[in-house]
């Protein structure tokens, strides 16, 4: 029960079939193309084309309907643990490849150099094997090239101290709103957006660098597959980070959000902090040490 005694029902919507359809739409469309059929690209379009539609018009609605004040403490509450149970699974997903990166590192390269067991297991695969990190040769004959790693220093160091700066603009837009400096609100929301998108600029420059100077791709080794895995997946959350920075600047311009109704510009902002963290975590795991 909300603190008025009343209890929230939402009304009847179209947007859950409409994204059924388009998430299964897309993932045939995926797995046809995946098995070589041209037609599967299409179908990816179209069902990509869908979702899209579908996070447009629902988000809309709930814009609409908040703006409007139909939502009480209840919804409120509702979409703050959505949004709690949401990063939970973003946590869990980066663990994973974390874990990943640690077990390689801690337990694999050990023991084929032979560590606590005994006997080099790398005697039996080839006979130069080395159990250093990170790895710059793939396997026997070096299949696939010999490649260099990414040293932290340069673009990493400089994105990282970026991405800082953006959640220094951030916070700082956030204590403007609950003052209600909309003028500063704006401010700070546009160079976190300007900021989020020179971070990606400068990850793509990076990425050009490690593919036609360092020979460094997805097929380098496991160093190759952790290190694209982890900085990739990283990049695509701050590209959907800076997509919702965007709206929620949009909406701060159109005179939205006031002290007490902004959980929109909460929910990005702890995504945007967490996107923050990790980036930390790979700045000093994967580039640094």
């Amino acid at each position: 029960m909300s603190e008025s005694g009343s209890y929230y029902i939402p009304h009847g919507s179209n947007w859950p079939i409409i994204a059924s359809i388009g998430v299964c739409t897309t993932m045939v469309g995926g797995s046809i193309l995946l098995n070589g059929s041209d037609i599967g690209k299409y179908i990816l379009f179209i069902g990509l084309a869908i979702v899209i539609y579908m996070i447009v018009g629902w988000f809309s609605t709930v814009v609409s309907e908040s703006e409007r004040g139909i939502y009480d403490s209840q919804v409120d509450s509702s979409f703050r643990w959505g949004m709690v149970w949401f990063i939970f699974s973003e946590v869990m997903f980066f663990a994973v490849f974390f874990g990943a990166l640690f077990y390689v590192r801690s337990y694999s390269l050990p023991w084929l150099g032979g560590e606590g067991t005994g006997l080099a297991t790398n005697t039996f695969l080839w006979p130069n094997y080395e159990a250093v990190w990170p790895q710059t040769a793939n396997g026997p004959g070096e299949i696939g090239g010999k490649f260099e790693h990414m040293s932290a220093w340069g673009l990493p160091a400089l994105n990282t101290a970026i991405l800082l700066t953006s959640g220094l603009t951030l916070t700082w837009a956030h204590h403007a709103l609950k003052e209600m400096k909309r003028g500063q609100l704006i401010a700070g929301l546009f160079l976190t957006v300007a900021l989020g998108s020179v971070f990606m600029i400068f990850q793509a420059i990076e990425y050009g660098h490690a593919f036609t100077e360092l020979n460094l791709n997805l097929g380098s080794g496991i160093y190759g597959s952790t290190f694209f895995m982890l900085t990739g997946f990283h990049g695509f959350h701050v590209t959907i980070g800076t997509i919702m920075l965007c709206v929620i600047l949009g909406r701060s311009i159109r005179g939205h959000f006031n002290p007490k109704n902004h959980f929109a510009f909460e929910a990005v902002a702890w995504y945007w902090h967490f996107v923050d963290v990790v980036w930390l975590g790979l700045f000093i795991f994967v580039y640094w040490i």
